[in-house]
């Protein structure tokens, strides 16, 4: 089959044909440099502050035999163009009616003064929208959580949430028009799926998006010193903040074959395109002392564009996933062309900046073993700011405790070295040892033998280090109150 050499994607119910796309052209830079469609704002250029959010359908694939449309919330600043392909995507211009009518959302925003300098404005409504949408906007726990990805330095965020918790009373969801156009919708990006890959050079490089994840690995073999983006939460901030060059890139986030979720009895397996927010409910189900943790990935927009494998894939020393993975035992699987191995994920990580990843080979999924409920896990992360903000420290504790001694211990942290990685010598600290306050005493004196941690502006090292120590403190303590939510359900600091 021959490729196509052209993006098709729906914007505000226009069909949008493009030959002529840059490889690291944004949603947002398009939306106001081409379309002329400026009520969505740059704040941060980082996927941070939320006011550039947009909501982005696209098919979900088959759930009783019926593919569905799903609108979600994503950051266009870092969220490239041609990832659009197939894909219906609204913007804040187009919400209003062509009366001027506002919208629910708007309503509600106006009578509850969520508004002030109003730049934030659009994407908050946006944010709101895709609750309202959703139906995700029901109490005030769920707002805030789904609002985590929107900053305003005006309004104290009380009448916005005001404003979320009202939407209902100025509209019914159903009557929305996305909502009432949804079977027409459905119908249009059914009939953009045409199975082929796309290809498209530009004056800033060539761009590649893949028909299958077989054609991920031709791609791949032919162009191994490609760029491979899948959310582009990571990517994204190479153009944006660093100026990089990602030519030639290959755009995997559409791949549903990629997007698997197995279950065994032993295991859960996670393909390469699967987002935080489509992991959720089989981490719920399976890995509920992750829940906390998962809520604190960022903020919602991100973790609906994020992947489990990119969070692995990129290598960073401050990844949120990949100490708790570690601990668990996680195992990834690396492909190229057909050949595929099996790689322990603690191993993975050589060093800074370096993964145990041959060029043109791509993570295919992560596999985690489903934790013993006769052993004690928890995670904790420790940042600057509790909501939406990088890791300063984070550690995950996995320990099988028989008759009170410790015969089994996978201690990992992020933020300690420049790599994520185990903590051996605390872990042979505790081996062997009763579980009591004294054997952790004297395992907290370990730490030094273990890591040796940088400073930077999120922490110092002699911080890092103290947070450290203390968390397997914290972790002990915990473990003595089996009531005890933390351990059940992973820290929050």
């Amino acid at each position: 089959m021959s490729p196509r050499h052209a993006i098709r994607f729906y914007l505000n119910g226009e069909l949008v044909i493009l030959d002529d796309v840059a490889p690291d052209l944004t949603i947002l830079d398009y939306l106001r440099v081409n379309a002329m469609l400026r009520g969505t704002k740059e704040g941060c250029a980082e996927g941070d502050c939320g006011a550039c959010t947009v909501l982005v359908g696209r098919l979900t694939g088959e759930d009783g035999g019926e593919e569905k449309l799903q609108y979600q919330a994503i950051n266009s600043c870092i969220r490239f163009l041609a990832t659009l392909d197939g894909c219906d995507l609204v913007t804040v211009d187009h919400l209003s009616t062509p009366d001027g009518a506002l919208h629910p959302v708007q309503e509600a925003m106006v009578d509850k003064h969520g508004s002030q300098c109003g730049f934030c404005t659009p994407g908050f409504v946006m944010a709101l929208y895709a609750m309202w949408l959703n139906g995700t906007h029901a109490d005030r726990e769920s707002v805030l959580l789904n609002l985590q990805n929107n900053l305003c330095r005006c309004t104290g965020y009380r009448p916005i949430v005001d404003a979320a918790l009202s939407i209902s009373d100025y509209g019914n969801v159903d009557d929305d028009p996305l909502v009432r156009s949804s079977a027409e919708a459905l119908a249009r990006l059914r009939d953009l799926k045409d199975g082929k890959r796309v290809v498209i050079e530009s004056a800033n490089g060539r761009l590649f998006l893949p028909a299958d994840a077989d054609d991920l690995a031709a791609i791949l073999a032919e162009h191994p010193e490609a760029t491979i983006a899948a959310g582009t939460t990571d990517v994204g901030l190479w153009v944006t903040k660093m100026m990089r060059s990602i030519a030639p890139v290959v755009f995997i986030g559409h791949l549903d074959d990629l997007r698997g979720i197995t279950v065994t009895p032993d295991a859960v397996e996670f393909g390469a395109t699967v987002t935080y927010e489509d992991a959720r409910p089989a981490v719920e189900s399976h890995f509920p002392a992750l829940v906390a943790l998962w809520d604190r990935i960022a903020g919602t927009q991100i973790r609906n564009m994020g992947t489990i494998c990119g969070n692995i894939a990129n290598g960073s020393p401050i990844g949120d996933t990949p100490p708790p993975l570690i601990a668990l035992g996680a195992e990834i699987v690396l492909r190229k062309g057909n050949v595929r191995r099996a790689v322990r994920l603690e191993d993975f990580f050589i060093a800074y900046g370096r993964q145990d990843r041959q060029p043109g080979e791509f993570v295919e999924s992560v596999r985690i073993p489903r934790p013993d409920p006769q052993r004690l896990f928890a995670t904790y992360k420790v940042s600057k700011r509790r909501d939406e903000d990088i890791t300063a420290v984070l550690g995950a504790f996995n320990l099988r405790i028989e008759d009170g001694v410790v015969r089994e211990a996978a201690i990992a942290y992020g933020g300690m070295a420049g790599i994520p990685c185990r903590a051996r010598r605390v872990e042979a600290a505790l081996l062997g040892q009763p579980w009591t306050l004294a054997t952790v005493e004297r395992a907290m004196t370990a730490y030094e033998d273990d890591f040796q941690p940088l400073s930077d502006w999120r922490a110092s090292a002699d911080y890092r280090m103290t947070v450290a120590r203390n968390l397997l403190m914290r972790f002990y303590l915990a473990s003595l109150d089996k009531t005890d939510e933390r351990l059940a359900a992973g820290g929050v600091l």
